[in-house]
């Protein structure tokens, strides 16, 4: 269950501790999944819902960084090929008993979770409807990318159905759509709590490419903007010293 396959690739994340299968020509987490998965805010005994969870990276890196803390970090995912691939990756680095996969579709939620049964929601949904970005000629990073099996209307929903009532759940999304991101949100009684704009490095002219948000479900008005986020120190360079801590070991942080 653990080898390697041949259209399969072996990455790792914090010095190696942390192991993820992942297709080669298929979806492959990027650095959103990253940045997204080190803005939860876990408390203990927390019950974690991963909306599209793809190959599972957000809900190990959870699990990895909080397995003294977290009770339980379940992943949603529609396309079976990655759920079953997310699973490999639970099993590969010994999380199975904390972490679980759902294979099935977010549209229909009801049918797979009972209501307000998680502390926490986090997603790293698709960006980009059917006819915008960068096309894919492999369907499962296509549906994976865009908007085809499922709306952000459709996971803000899920979100709301799923999350308890004062929960809170983080998502990471383009920066140009933060309007739409937030009058869709409070639709569904997910008020925007904390922002945190994400850019590639500092620089007076730079403008932000991703947004990190934190939503209450029905949560009070008020919204704290944080710092921005710099991903490289410099043009053309290393990671920022932030993004650096991401990828680091922490073992203080497995029992905390």
């Amino acid at each position: 269950m653990n080898e390697l396959t041949t259209n399969e690739s072996r990455d790792s994340l914090f010095d190696g501790e942390l192991i993820c299968f992942q297709h080669q020509k298929g979806y492959r987490f990027s650095i959103d999944a990253v940045l997204v998965a080190h803005f939860v805010d876990v408390k203990q005994g927390d019950r974690i819902l991963d909306l599209g969870t793809g190959s599972g990276v957000i809900s190990m890196i959870l699990m990895y960084r909080w397995r003294g803390r977290v009770r339980e970090v379940s992943g949603i995912e529609m396309q079976r090929s990655l759920a079953e691939l997310a699973m490999k990756n639970f099993q590969a680095n010994g999380l199975e008993h904390l972490g679980s996969i759902i294979q099935g579709d977010i549209k229909e939620i009801e049918t797979q979770i009972k209501p307000e049964s998680y502390d926490k929601i986090v997603c790293n949904p698709p960006f980009y409807t059917p006819a915008s970005g960068r096309a894919n000629k492999n369907p499962e990073a296509q549906m994976a990318r865009h908007q085809i099996l499922a709306t952000l209307e459709d996971f803000l929903r899920a979100a709301a159905f799923a999350v308890k009532n004062g929960g809170v759940a983080s998502f990471v999304y383009p920066a140009e759509q933060i309007c739409q991101f937030i009058s869709l949100a409070g639709k569904f009684r997910l008020e925007v709590k904390k922002i945190q704009f994400v850019y590639s490095y500092p620089h007076k002219t730079a403008t932000s490419r991703l947004v990190l948000i934190q939503c209450l479900k029905n949560g009070g008005t008020g919204t704290e903007i944080l710092p921005p986020f710099y991903v490289y120190s410099e043009k053309n360079g290393l990671f920022s010293s932030e993004m650096m801590d991401f990828y680091k070991k922490n073992k203080e942080l497995l029992t905390d």
